[in-house]
């Protein structure tokens, strides 16, 4: 990778550091499988992203596979590992990432006295010494070792100066000053990237790069702030995605810097027209719905109902749109499909979509699609998102739904009939429930008998009208684990019944199996 100015020429070069892998998979529910996790690799390499923080290889066998996999596997992009200031943690990161043409191990410690006093239990000398020996690890096993001083926006200027020139000096060539709880503000984040970067003799030596949370929703602020005061790397995620409020959105800060360069005189490789299928593929994979009004990448980002912005729009896109739909890659017109549609059209759809699908995975979103035309009067292109989505992430679960049949009214108990297609056998069963998704979710647990705890259930509509498709999404907890699933139909019974299966899928797949209860039929 070539050198990158730290100075404020014209249209210096950003650094995009994606950790929607690592940092983003820390949100609660949001684990993804490990082809999912190189899908999205495959797809954040191709939109241009330059380092992918691909996991955190120590935490299990699975993140170590998944970053050994990416690392053999990217074409363009650095893929690094996480490690904690701990020898075995700089190893297994050195071991993940050996085989990439361009890795790096990322490696952090605390810095700030309240993390010092009740989470290190060390003194600030003592830190010191951890720093100057652990980055002089890491560097004897990769030349690209970045180090972050976890609780930056919190630790004295005068001893973070000092951690930080210990860490270029023990051969880190990437300083990260991570906002670790969201608490800076715009001036103060600036201000601290100045200082450092002006205070630490060998600051030359080193990309400085900006960690953000938004747990005041200041996250893109304050990576836009640290540019200004020299930063060149921001660390970030797609639709926002991490710990508590999550980080630095990836798609506001290349949109930011692309559409304020007036403001911010720096650019990135990000191909924009890739963001907002990149927001649906990572929205899928974690089952994490992305909020209508997001920016960027929201339903709502480009869609005008006043009639004062329907005018000016008709009149004069500039007056409402600071950005094209096209830029971030969303389609100006929303055309219908409908059940005469053929395949030629469909697959012409979902290209315009932005999906790559095999022809298999083509064949089986069109029948659906056809089913679902049948009984809809318009397919409109949410739909169809909804429906491949759909498609995509339960392509590889263990249990499937076949059908479902449910007598519900105002006389109950209500009585649900269910099949359910397990390892290739179909399973028939009937439940009663307190209303029908009770009866639904019961029939599920009399097939499949499990504990676990329903965090959540929630429907919304995916388009308008009384034939809409529901969308439902399940929140289902156990030993600690939490995981989403989400399902479409017109039926939103059935939706629920695939929203809380995938959910089901996702905890199987991080524990023991549940098994059914009957033989097949």
């Amino acid at each position: 990778m070539s050198s990158h100015s730290q100075t404020g020429t014209a249209k210096s070069q950003v650094l995009i550091f994606d950790t929607t892998l690592r940092d983003g998979e820390q949100s609660p529910g949001a684990t993804m499988t490990f082809e999912e996790k190189l899908d999205i690799a495959d797809m954040l390499d191709a939109m241009g992203v330059d380092i992918i923080e691909a996991g955190f290889p120590i935490a299990s066998i699975g993140d170590f596979e998944a970053v050994h996999a990416i690392a053999k596997r990217m074409k363009r992009a650095t893929v690094a590992g996480l490690a904690r200031a701990i020898n075995a943690d700089i190893d297994r990161a050195g071991e993940a990432v050996r085989v990439a043409q361009r890795g790096r191990i990322h490696t952090f410690v605390s810095t700030s006295p309240i993390h010092l006093e009740h989470q290190m239990r060390k003194t600030q000398a003592e830190v010191l010494d951890i720093i100057l020996a652990t980055v002089a690890r890491a560097r004897n096993l990769v030349e690209d070792v970045e180090w972050s001083a976890m609780d930056a926006t919190r630790t004295p200027i005068d001893y973070l100066c000092q951690c930080v020139d210990a860490a270029i000096r023990a051969g880190a060539t990437t300083i990260n000053l991570p906002d670790t709880v969201g608490y800076a503000t715009p001036d103060e984040h600036r201000e601290m990237f100045r200082q450092v970067r002006e205070r630490v003799a060998n600051s030359d030596k080193a990309i400085f790069s900006a960690h953000c949370h938004d747990d005041l929703g200041l996250a893109v602020a304050n990576s836009l702030a640290a540019l200004e005061g020299g930063a060149r790397q921001i660390e970030c995620t797609i639709n926002g995605i991490g710990e508590r409020a999550g980080n630095t959105a990836l798609e506001e800060i290349v949109m930011a810097i692309r559409t304020r360069g007036d403001m911010y005189p720096y650019q990135t490789g990000i191909e924009s027209k890739m963001l907002t299928r990149a927001s649906k593929t990572v929205s899928t994979a974690t089952s994490f719905p992305v909020q209508y009004n997001k920016a960027i990448v929201g339903r709502n980002a480009f869609a005008h109902e006043s009639g004062i912005h329907q005018d000016g729009m008709l009149k004069n896109q500039s007056t409402y749109e600071i950005m094209t739909p096209e830029s971030v890659g969303v389609q100006k017109t929303s055309l219908v499909m409908g059940k005469h549609s053929g395949r030629a059209a469909f697959k012409d759809k979902l290209k315009a979509l932005g999906y790559d699908l095999g022809d298999n995975q083509i064949e089986d979103a069109f029948v659906r699609f056809k089913a679902l035309a049948d009984r809809k009067k318009h397919v409109y292109d949410e739909d169809i998102e909804a429906l491949v989505d759909d498609n995509i992430a339960t392509a590889h679960d263990r249990a499937k739904l076949v059908s479902l049949s449910v007598i519900a009214g105002t006389r109950g108990p209500q009585r649900a009939t269910m099949k359910i297609e397990i390892d290739g056998r179909v399973v028939t069963e009937e439940a009663e429930g307190n209303g029908p998704v009770d009866a639904t979710f019961n029939c599920i647990k009399a097939i499949m008998p499990h504990e676990v705890t329903l965090e959540l259930y929630q429907v919304h509509a995916v388009t308008e009208g009384t034939d809409a498709q529901a969308e439902v999404s399940v929140r289902l907890s156990r030993d600690g684990n939490s995981v989403t699933g989400r399902g479409a139909d017109p039926d939103t019974l059935v939706s629920s019944a695939r929203a809380y299966l995938m959910a089901l899928n996702k905890l199987e797949a991080r524990g023991a199996r549940v098994h059914p209860q009957r033989a097949a039929e």
